[in-house]
């Protein structure tokens, strides 16, 4: 059987000499290199590596993983062991207290049955105090015993030492382990100890590498405290809230025993130590005599007093689904019941209605007003541009819809509309850029105008009471509008795109903003204005380009007729010039395939009719001057280039056919771009007429040094 290359003899030989200490890596290449016969030894000797290197490799993994097992399972050892050395020390602690008191009763109970033994004992002990009742002496054992309790946990509190001074009537009471949940998401967010004293609750966090010790994080007085029972809904199971304002807490129990145990010792606790306060207020306070009734002189008093005051109408608080309201709120937050939420808050308002207020209802308000704020921050969370804009704008409905019935509709209205434009602008971020300008234009428009539509329509749903808000959502669509153009001008404009395409995309955005007239939304006059610059910029450039390229042709011309060699490219013409409205072109063509008129004139007239077309396609009033402004600067070019020759040529028949060439333009060209504006525009070009007609002074008297300008 064929070994690997990294074992056998040659592999074991190999790994040893890698291995040993004085290896040295420059050496045993020069060496290899000086004992190698050539190319396939070296090779050889390079595999035979690389597998032992391979080799070793999974070793290490192997290894690594046996070690780590190891560690996990006696690290887990560990955690038991401490686990159960802190519940020994703990039942340690609570027998050396029980027995400290069982003798103590002990001791009592022989000094009653033999007198002279307890005064033996009293004199061997002075300290003692046998005259201390048996209930005294257990209470007072007792309250040691559990002082020393609360000393030997709080020692395994990291940060609580300055935090809670020594005084000789602070006791624990009660502690045990606890999870935290998150109270608006319930969410789990760490283990916890606390700690129940007669006066305060201290909560404190587990350290992750230290078994029974734990670092301080809050502490709570009693005073300040409420403890509301949160109804088992799986999966939440066996927890409770702590209000302390302007927080509050969820806590979980290991399981609905121990949580019983809590709620009834903290409700207990709270009650002593309310007590005992009182007393000591009592106690304190000075007795003070009732102050005597004010002497008036006023008559009527009299008959007022005698008048009983009316009796207020008393709100019954005891009824069961009102005691449960606190509870059956957090349940509805946390379970994302938001409409059951501001069912059961429209109910207790309408069932408070105008009643007279009292300390209870006042009470029970500000326990609802935090449920209140809790629900509405959840509200304000969902709306947010940070959650999920999946779903369009019908996925905020139902948050939109409880904030309105919250009495928040201008809260709601900003959050829907910031919420959308979050929503638009990530859609049109997410829009991928096509090598075609007009594909990506198509696919642009389609997305924000769709998103629009939407959500007007969402809008006007979910806001159809609330007539104050419109405002704010058209000064939202009029930023929107300016998102968009944003985008469009710079794939279509600033990109140098041609005037035909930049036409056919500004022709594609109108069509698409029409479809808001379906809703009785029209901004097409957001769309003219924000990109009024662009376009004439656009018709500006081009316009320069359609000068420079006639006054280039117009530099090299022959005046000589066109000769297009073949009929079809007679043809081709034809139907060229027939597209651009001149029908009378077939009187200008001679025999076989030339054409009575100069290349330049021909070339300037599909030129002037192509630029006339496309800035048609982006006409709109406030372009008016810009257009017809360029339209007369490209005729000039043509026409004072044809005045100049018919003046200054000499030869018979050139000049002829000069004539023949501004006849074409004069009788033909002029009326159909002046026809052709006036059905794109709507009304006649002024400057057109006035250009056409000023004309005729040239074709009137030819050898006129008169240049029309």
């Amino acid at each position: 059987m064929a070994l690997p290359l990294g074992e056998g003899v040659g592999g074991s030989r190999l790994r040893r000499q890698l291995e040993s200490g004085g290896f040295a890596a420059g050496e045993y290449v020069k060496q290899l290199s000086q004992q190698s016969d050539g190319d396939r030894d070296l090779q050889e000797h390079r595999q035979r590596i690389q597998a032992l290197s391979e080799e070793t490799a999974q070793s290490l993994k192997r290894n690594v993983y046996q070690n780590y097992r190891q560690f996990i399972e006696t690290a887990r050892e560990i955690s038991y062991l401490e686990s159960e050395m802190y519940q020994l020390s703990h039942i340690l602690t609570e027998q050396k207290g029980i027995m400290e008191a069982v003798t103590q009763a002990l001791l009592l109970q022989a000094d009653r049955d033999d007198p002279a033994l307890g005064a033996r004992r009293a004199a061997a002990d002075p300290h003692s105090n046998p005259f201390l009742p048996l209930s005294a002496k257990e209470a007072a054992a007792s309250e040691e015993g559990r002082q020393r309790t609360l000393t030997t946990l709080l020692e395994k509190v990291e940060g609580c030492r300055d935090l809670l001074p020594e005084s000789p009537g602070k006791y624990l009471v009660y502690n045990g382990d606890l999870v935290e949940y998150d109270a608006d998401h319930m969410a789990q967010i760490q283990r916890v100890h606390a700690f129940l004293m007669n006066d305060c609750l201290l909560v404190a966090t587990w350290l992750p590498n230290r078994r029974g010790a734990y670092r301080y994080d809050a502490l709570y007085p009693l005073e300040g405290l409420a403890v509301i029972n949160v109804k088992d809904n799986p999966p939440m199971k066996d927890m409770f809230k702590l209000l302390m304002f302007p927080e509050s807490r969820i806590f979980q129990a290991e399981n609905a025993k121990i949580k019983k145990e809590w709620l009834e010792v903290l409700e207990e606790t709270k009650r002593n130590r309310a007590l005992s306060e009182k007393l000591r207020l009592e106690q304190e306070a000075p007795p003070r005599a009732a102050p005597p009734p004010p002497e008036t002189a006023n008559p009527f008093d009299q008959e007022d007093e005698k008048e009983p005051p009316p009796e207020e109408e008393t709100v019954d608080l005891s009824l069961e689904w009102i005691q449960e309201l606190p509870e059956d709120l957090d349940v509805c937050i946390a379970q994302r019941d938001f409409e059951g939420a501001v069912d059961l808050l429209d109910k207790l308002n309408e069932y408070l209605g105008y009643k007279a207020v009292s300390q209870p209802v006042r009470d029970l308000r500000a326990k609802v007003d935090e449920r209140v704020r809790q629900l509405t921050d959840v509200l304000v969370f969902e709306l947010s541009p940070d959650r999920s804009l999946r779903g369009g704008p019908r996925a905020t409905r139902r948050a939109v819809s409880q904030l309105i019935r919250l009495g928040q509709s201008t809260k709601a209205c900003e959050l829907f509309l910031k919420n959308r434009a979050a929503a638009v602008h990530t859609a049109i971020r997410q829009l991928r850029i096509e090598g075609a300008t007009l594909l990506y234009i198509h696919k642009l428009c389609h997305v924000f105008f769709t998103s629009l539509l939407e959500t007007a329509r969402e809008f006007e749903t979910d806001f159809a009471g609330n007539s104050g808000c419109y405002s704010a959502f058209i000064v939202w669509a009029c930023s929107a509008m300016r998102m968009f153009v944003d985008a469009f001008s710079k794939q279509v404009f600033d990109s140098k795109e041609s005037l035909s395409t930049a036409a056919e995309c500004v022709k594609v955005a109108k069509e698409h903003c029409k479809q808001l007239s379906e809703i009785g939304l029209d901004l097409t006059f957001i769309i003219h204005a924000l990109l009024v610059k662009d376009i004439k910029g656009a018709l500006q450039s081009y316009k320069d380009i359609i000068i420079e390229a006639t006054k280039h042709r117009n530099s090299e011309e022959m005046w000589r007729r066109m000769n297009l060699m073949t009929p079809e490219a007679l043809g081709k013409l034809r139907e060229e010039m027939r597209s651009c409205g001149m029908s009378s072109f077939d009187q200008y063509t001679g025999d076989d395939c030339w054409v009575n008129l100069s290349y330049t004139v021909v070339a300037f007239t599909k030129q002037t009719m192509a630029f006339l077309e496309e800035a048609l396609k982006l006409y709109f009033p406030e372009l008016h001057m810009v257009l017809l402004e360029s339209l007369v600067e490209i005729i000039l070019v043509a026409v004072q280039h044809v005045d100049y020759s018919l003046r200054c040529e000499q030869d018979p028949e050139k000049k002829a056919f000069i004539r023949q060439n501004a006849s074409f333009l004069y009788e033909t060209v002029l009326p159909v771009v002046e026809k052709r504006f006036e059905e794109g525009v709507g009304k006649p070009a002024k400057q057109l007429q006035e250009l056409r007609n000023a004309s005729r002074l040239m074709r009137v008297n030819p050898e006129s040094t008169t240049s029309v300008v």
